[in-house]
């Protein structure tokens, strides 16, 4: 198995204090991988140290072999265009109405015509089922579908790597479990290397190829999502059973 993503030893601190400690794990290419851990552990920061918002201490990230410690800006764009995210309210344009944002990539990083846009953009709504509402602004519309715009735009340039950063968040059980069908159908259409941050254990055991849990800045755990559940780490057992005895506490 190869890894799209390598994390090498990162290590990074804020105001002195240590957030990412040591961090080393690849992830693997073509796989859904979901990064669990409490608040506060760096999955967040582990995100935007992937895509170079922010740079370690120390250490060394590569996707796909290639240092983005070493990438200039022009090399710094063209990675960054393989990559779709999908933030926790699908950060849409409040100005645009659904098409637009969705559109808007295609428009900002191709030089193709509108009419060789369209029927993308109209595949990835369709895909999200909301071909129907290309013309509703972002606040005439639920919560849970301003998420499935989100993904549709994180999609139509058809990265091969895609971020979501608590894709669940503020969603009810229901529409919960309705994202996670649509990552897997997705993800089974066009395959790419998927790498999610949540607090939600059922997302990432229904939607999971591998699991990690951060904690205290490093990897608790890393492997096939079976061997999460099965695992006897102290932990790793606590976290994932929703247990208020074991090492994690309040502080």
């Amino acid at each position: 198995m190869s890894a799209a993503i390598e994390v090498d030893d990162v290590h990074k601190s804020f105001n002195g204090f240590n957030v990412l400690n040591g961090l080393t794990v690849d992830f693997v290419e073509d796989a859904i991988t979901t990064v669990l851990g409490p608040s506060g552990t760096g999955k967040s920061v582990l995100l935007k140290h992937i895509i170079a918002l922010l740079y370690p201490d120390a250490g060394d990230i590569r996707v796909f072999g290639k240092s983005i410690i070493k990438m200039n800006e022009d090399e710094l764009f063209e990675m960054r265009e393989g990559f779709g995210v999908l933030f926790q309210d699908g950060a849409l344009f409040g100005s645009m109405n659904i098409y637009d944002n969705v559109a808007f990539p295609l428009r900002k990083h191709t030089k193709l015509p509108e009419d060789k846009i369209r029927p993308i953009v109209m595949q990835r709504l369709s895909e999200v089922g909301l071909e129907e509402a290309t013309r509703k602004m972002p606040n005439e519309i639920s919560g849970g579908m301003r998420k499935r715009a989100g993904f549709a735009r994180a999609l139509v340039l058809n990265p091969k790597i895609v971020l979501f950063d608590e894709p669940d968040s503020g969603l009810d059980p229901v529409r919960t479990s309705l994202l996670c069908d649509l990552i897997l159908n997705v993800h089974k259409e066009h395959g790419g290397t998927y790498l999610l941050v949540t607090h939600n254990i059922p997302t990432a055991e229904k939607v999971s190829d591998y699991i990690g849990l951060l904690w205290q800045g490093r990897l608790a755990h890393y492997g096939p999502t079976a061997e999460a559940f099965s695992s006897e780490d102290p932990f790793v057992r606590q976290f994932l059973a929703g247990e208020s005895a074991g090492p994690l506490g309040m502080d």
